[in-house]
């Protein structure tokens, strides 16, 4: 595989994981530079990433140095622009999630560079590898026809992006219905750590319906902080017409009279008197292994091996004519309905989403 060599517009908490990647797997990845608003945190970013900084887009894609492709990790309203200025330079762009803040922004943003073939969005719940061990059960046909999703795990357009990715649902109308309650929760830790509160705190819940035509349906239901908070598990059911998923665990028809159960196992080292250090092997359902980690030896967590999948997939599309990771009209889609579950339980009515422009 040839190696990816990409910039970043941004420097924030998600910027780094892309620039973990390429330290981390300098063989496939190499970070060209960084753009930073400010010359200081420039300056910072250089000594802490170990990558050059500039102050524009401009200079990020001048020269003999130009990227493949830019991964633009800034602010929701910044995020239109700057894909906007890398498409009109012919250069290719990874957004991060959502690519524009509202659905007139979606619509105008489409509008403007949909039809470059240039963008990609940075959706990465779908190449985690539990996401990737599931949806191989359902390729692998033993949930029979898969119909639906319950999901409570992660939010609004990465929820959205991986239940249609698990039900191969494309971007036809959908009916959501949805509502928010509010209850107490202890919130002992959040993404810069434990803190010392002890008391639980107000905390809203949304839960949503989605009906995605042709008997295949969402059930949608997520707590501020699940992310972080270990008193909010993360729970996923995929059902079918033969059997489901549980979390790891899968049940399926195995013929005549005969019902069948078995566990999504991990195969990791380090454990015990394993001494090759911490690491993810693969996922198997039995003798069947369903995900093998292409980049073992970089002991990344769950999360950024999906950024280090999503960046294999950019560079297979870039170099190798393979397909596209995650196609901008994918990525509106996904942020199209996480709006429409927030609009539903703001209004108390159902909402109906058309199909979109981008088809």
């Amino acid at each position: 595989m040839a190696q990816l060599r990409f910039g970043i517009v941004g420097s924030g908490w998600r910027a780094q994981f892309f620039a973990r990647a390429a330290r981390m797997l300098p063989e496939r990845f190499a970070c060209t530079g960084v753009v930073t608003r400010s010359a200081d945190r420039g300056a910072h970013v250089e000594a802490e990433w170990g990558v050059p900084t500039v102050r524009t887009i401009a200079e990020l894609v001048a020269g003999p140095d130009r990227p493949d492709l830019v991964v633009v990790s800034v602010p929701w309203p910044v995020t239109p622009e700057a894909t906007r200025e890398l498409v009109a330079a012919g250069v290719p762009v990874l957004a991060e999630t959502p690519p524009a803040p509202d659905v007139d922004g979606l619509e105008r943003l489409w509008a403007d560079v949909g039809a470059s073939g240039l963008v990609q969005v940075a959706e990465h719940s779908p190449f985690m590898p539990a996401h990737q061990a599931r949806r191989a059960v359902v390729d692998a046909g033993l949930l029979g026809e898969a119909t639906s999703v319950q999901i409570s795990s992660t939010h609004l357009y990465h929820a959205v992006g991986l239940i249609r990715h698990l039900l191969s649902v494309g971007r036809d109308e959908v009916v959501v219905r949805a509502q928010r309650f509010t209850a107490p929760l202890l919130d002992p830790l959040q993404r810069d750590g434990w803190d010392d509160e002890a008391q639980p705190r107000a905390a809203s819940t949304l839960l949503a319906t989605l009906d995605l035509g042709d008997g295949r349906s969402a059930v949608y239901d997520f707590t501020d902080n699940q992310w972080h908070n270990p008193l909010r598990t993360n729970r996923i059911v995929v059902r079918g017409s033969h059997g489901e998923i549980v979390g790891d665990e899968v049940t399926w028809w195995g013929g005549e009279r005969t019902v069948l159960t078995s566990r999504i196992e991990r195969r990791i080292s380090g454990l015990e008197q394993n001494l090759d250090g911490f690491d993810l092997e693969h996922l198997s359902l039995g003798e069947r292994v369903l995900y093998r980690n292409p980049f073992v030896g970089s002991r990344f967590a769950d999360d950024e091996l999906a950024v280090a999948h999503l960046l294999a997939a950019c560079s297979s599309w870039l170099h190798d004519g393979g397909p596209q990771p995650y196609p901008l009209a994918e990525g509106c889609h996904d942020h199209r309905l996480g709006l429409a579950m927030e609009e539903a339980a703001a209004t108390d009515a159902p909402v109906r989403v058309p199909a979109p422009p981008w088809r």
